[in-house]
């Protein structure tokens, strides 16, 4: 077996996941630093719609399956050819100003950015933990294959 189809796209979309989280979070912790900036607008990073067309592509959806690196249902995530889609995803960096900013014209909302700051580190661990399995699963396959 070929080492790339060892890495499948779950792995490649998971990984890119964690990365684009990263920057989330990154802006997140730079609007709660900026709580007392007048002026200041806080920014979040879209991503997800993204990622999910990205995957869509790379699954060849609307092919035939040897068109699609051997995907068979198009709930199937293939094994190859997603990660030149996947690494051309890099998210838009987007204002998202507060319904009612301070008399400062600051709109950043400390629970709005804390509560998104926790569903984002969520969203992170749970991608690190199941990469992590993933590499548990192949570390096992290696194992046994000796």
């Amino acid at each position: 077996m070929p080492v790339e189809r060892l890495f499948s796209t779950t792995i490649e979309v998971l990984s890119r996941s964690v990365d684009l989280r990263t920057r989330n979070q990154n802006l997140i912790a730079s609007n709660l630093a900026n709580a007392e900036t007048p002026g200041y607008t806080p920014k979040k990073l879209e991503f997800e719609g993204q990622l999910q067309a990205a995957v869509k592509k790379s699954s060849g959806r609307g092919k035939q399956a040897s068109d699609a690196g051997g995907v068979t249902h198009p709930g199937h995530i293939p094994l190859r050819g997603g990660a030149e889609q996947l690494s051309q995803v890099q998210g838009r960096v987007v204002e998202t100003p507060s319904a009612t900013p301070g008399r400062d014209g600051n709109s950043v909302e400390l629970e709005n950015e804390m509560s998104r700051m926790m569903q984002n580190q969520v969203l992170f661990n749970a991608s690190v933990q199941l990469l992590g399995k993933k590499f548990e699963g192949l570390r096992s396959a290696l194992r046994e294959g000796k």
